[in-house]
């Protein structure tokens, strides 16, 4: 002992240069003489005793130290660095008010404020710190763990051996510290008896653990396991869901994922459930150099059928298949498909599988859901497209009649666009060709004797299937049709700034045809096997002059704009059938359209003008006015409009007559955060609304609101019987950062009934998503019903999440707009 006091005497106050340098040279003879780890050989070493030197390995990395003071202890061979005590070894930093290194144990000792940072970013935090020499195995006291992952672990007490890691009452989070007070609870923590790392396997496992938000318990789990933070894809069990329904009760479904390879992977997901059995669930997902595809089965063999009585689903086995890929041929060019295949279309329904539940646009309106099944091939140039595909609709709405709807093989798009001028303009072509078959017609009621009698109905007398009484929205048996359109136009502006449009067009399409001559078929069209073709050829000039003045104000800008079309008559009309034009709204967005069919099966005929007048102001101070009035002639020739074909396409548009309705549209936007928009559509002879849509967004603040209001006249001719009047509206408020309100609703103001609903709440931040919905929403089940849904979400970052749906079905006994014909 008296030779440790000489030298306890001796030590004295060095700066960490003179540190450095002491310790680099002592290195070389504690670790080739005392059997030292190289790591803490070069960390912490006496001063060199009177041997031969080793010379060190090239490959041993250089420990540095910085302390304030130093003490050796020959005796017991210790050596002590003690005041703001800093470590360094490879990647990895120590600091400690203290610390101790024993020859004999090859222990190291950290005592007071110790954090030990690895090079990966894990920072630790204790009181004591007891490792081994090359800090792979030890404990810690007090300690506090914060991962690069941004999550946390606590523990009084944590020891590691090899690649474990266990954490004695030990506390995991991924949530911050409260800036404020770090002393509070996270907002949420798990807590349990012990907490194993293996960091070998990349596991978390809890035993006897409770989950906590903001300090208070909720929910006791005996045993749980994660993967850690580090881990992007690793086998093992998901979060489970919870879901109920009036079909299948209580369900509870529990994931469980295989990574089985870097580029492929399998989920196995039985749903079990109290009233029907286990119903089993599984995808496999690969990607591959050039893509990426997926494969999903799911079956149930049902326990009570009673509880599906006169459904489609009334059957012992139910199940569904569907697969989805997407490949690429080159920069441009891409192909893919999509396919589901199902033992009944109210299968996703009953059992909560369907994914993408279609939302209708138009809240008077129910939406059609349909599962689609396709193959394509697209491709994109700088001045050029095209895209050819496949496609199958299944009908999952119990108002669908399979054999009514169309099978697609293919239809096919090209558009181009020259790069050269020709003729100083500008030249381009569109191509499609559309191949569909139907087995049954599909007619649809426009009278509401029609509607009370069934008579559009295959079994109703042929006789009565007429177009006073029916549309004949989809023809039974083969229609094949190819259309090609070339377009050529020249802006030309004179020193005036008139703005002249010359264009001209030509477009042929052919139709080859086999329809089905069932019942009523032929009073729309003619049955039986022909070939019919058509050729448009338009002229035409465009006028544009947008005069300018400039105030102190702001700008100001009125712009006639003239239309003059030169065309033949449409021809065939009825005998092409229409599949794909079915849809025309009149309005601002078309007014100064060449063709204002929507679809390639009617083509506008006819000479016809288009006038009308556009004024916008734009303000110093910011916002603008934009107003647009304008009016369609028919100048000579046939009215394509008052031609309807087999679906009265045209007929009640407002085109129906010499001089059509007149198309408005006003808009406001003060800044960028308010925005109003209005469309109108006047008759012609008496000025009274046909047609009105007013739509307001507003951004201010923590509010974001949406309110449109809609009011469409009776259009009897094309199926619509009743008029229309609703208003929808939405609002979302942000309560702070992380809180969100919102809501949504639709009512039918001509039959006075709601017919949409959702109030939610939400909450997001770095380690938390909460979000609380309830929806209600109309569907035909045989009768109309309202569905309530109740869902409920909750995620932890790093530890996965879960989520909740309880769905219960309600007839209503007056469907209001739902009653009508849609």
């Amino acid at each position: 002992m008296a030779r440790a006091a000489t030298h306890s005497r001796l030590s004295r106050r060095r700066s960490w240069w003179a540190a450095l340098v002491i310790f680099a040279a002592a290195v070389t003879v504690v670790a080739g003489s005392a059997g030292v780890s190289p790591a803490l050989a070069q960390l912490l070493v006496f001063p060199p005793r009177p041997k031969p030197p080793v010379r060190p390995e090239r490959s041993q990395e250089q420990m540095l130290v910085r302390a304030e003071e130093i003490n050796y202890d020959y005796t017991n061979e210790r050596v002590s660095a003690v005041g703001n005590v800093q470590l360094y070894y490879g990647n990895s930093t120590l600091e400690a008010d203290r610390v101790i290194y024993d020859q004999k144990t090859k222990r190291l000792h950290a005592e007071g404020n110790v954090q030990l940072t690895e090079g990966d970013g894990t920072v630790t935090h204790g009181e004591i710190m007891d490792l081994s020499d090359d800090y792979r195995d030890g404990f810690v006291d007090s300690l506090r763990l914060d991962a690069p992952e941004q999550t946390r672990f606590a523990a009084p007490r944590a020891e590691r051996t090899g690649n474990y890691t266990v954490f004695h009452n030990g506390v995991y989070t991924a949530c911050e510290p409260c800036v404020q007070d770090p002393t509070k609870p996270p907002k949420w923590q798990v807590k349990a008896a012990r907490i194993i790392h293996d960091q070998g396997e990349k596991m978390l496992y809890f035993e006897d653990a409770q989950l906590e938000f903001v300090g208070v318990p909720l929910a006791y789990l005996p045993y749980m396991s994660a993967p850690d933070p580090t881990v992007k894809r690793k086998t093992g069990f998901l979060t489970p869901n919870y879901s109920s329904s009036s079909v299948y009760g209580f369900g509870v479904t529990i994931p469980y994922y295989w990574a089985l390879a870097p580029d492929y992977d399998f989920t196995f997901a039985p749903m079990i459930t109290s009233k029907q059995g286990p119903l089993l669930q599984g995808e496999w997902r690969q990607r591959l150099l050039d893509g990426a595809y997926s494969i999903r089965a799911t079956g149930i063999f049902q326990l009570d059928r009673d509880l599906l009585v006169n459904t489609p689903g009334d059957r012992n086995f139910r199940g569904s298949l569907d697969t989805a890929g997407q490949f690429n041929i080159s920069d441009k060019w891409v192909w893919g498909w999509n396919g589901t295949v199902l033992s009944d279309k109210n299968y996703l329904y009953d059992y909560g599988l369907i994914r993408n539940l279609q939302i209708p646009t138009n809240l008077l309106n129910v939406s059609v859901d349909y599962a689609l099944s396709q193959v394509y091939l697209a491709g994109r140039g700088d001045r050029s497209y095209f895209d050819a595909r496949a496609l199958y609709f299944y009908g999952l709405s119990p108002v669908d009649n399979q054999s009514q709807l169309p099978v697609v093989h293919p239809v096919v798009d090209h558009d181009y666009v020259f790069n050269s001028p020709i003729f100083g303009g500008e030249l381009s072509f569109h191509n499609n060709l559309t191949s569909i078959s139907r087995e049954t017609a599909n007619f649809d009621a426009i009278s509401q004797a029609a509607v009370n009698g069934a008579l559009c109905a295959q079994t109703a007398d042929p006789a009565l299937i007429n177009s006073n009484n029916c549309l004949l929205r989809g023809v039974p048996g083969n229609y094949t049709r190819a259309s090609t359109e070339w377009n050529w136009k020249h802006t030309i502006i004179d020193s005036w700034g008139q703005m002249f449009i010359p264009f001209f067009s030509v477009r042929a399409d052919f139709a080859d045809m086999n329809i089905s001559n069932q019942p009523g078929v032929s009073n729309f069209i003619n049955a039986g096997q022909s070939d019919v073709g058509r050729v448009m050829p338009v002229a035409g000039l465009e006028y544009r002059y947008p005069l300018i003045n400039v105030q102190s104000w702001g700008t100001q800008t009125v712009e006639p704009i003239a239309q003059l079309i030169f065309r033949p008559n449409e021809t065939m009309v009825g005998s092409f059938p229409n599949e794909d034009a079915q849809s025309l709204i009149f309005d601002d967005s078309n007014l100064f359209k060449v063709n204002k069919f929507s679809g390639w099966d009617r083509v506008e005929g006819g000479g016809r003008a288009n006038a009308g007048v556009q004024y916008t102001a734009q303000f110093n101070q910011g916002g603008n006015v934009n107003v647009l009035f304008g009016q369609s002639y028919q100048l000579y020739g046939l009215n394509s409009f008052t031609l309807g074909g087999t679906t009265n396409t045209g007929l009640d548009s407002g085109l129906d007559s010499r001089q059509s309705d007149y198309v408005a549209r006003a808009s406001y936007q003060p800044n960028s955060l308010l925005t109003f928009t209005s469309r109108f559509r006047f008759a012609e002879n008496d000025f009274t609304l046909q047609r009105t849509e007013l739509e307001t967004t507003a951004n201010f603040g923590r509010w974001t609101t949406m309110v449109m209001y809609g009011n469409y006249a009776a259009q009897p001719l094309i199926g619509f019987l009743e008029r229309r009047e609703g208003i929808l509206g939405s609002a979302r408020f942000k309560i702070n950062p992380n809180w969100v309100l919102l809501g949504a609703a639709g009512y039918d103001i001509h039959h006075k009934s709601v017919t949409q609903t959702q109030v939610g709440v939400g909450y997001i931040d770095d380690c938390l998503i909460l979000a609380l919905n309830y929806i209600t929403s109309y569907a035909y089940s045989g009768s109309v019903t309202v569905n309530h849904s109740y869902m409920m979400q909750l995620t932890l970052r790093t530890l996965g999440g879960t989520t909740s749906t309880q769905t219960a079905g309600v007839p209503v006994v007056n469907p209001g707009v739902f009653g009508g014909t849609h």
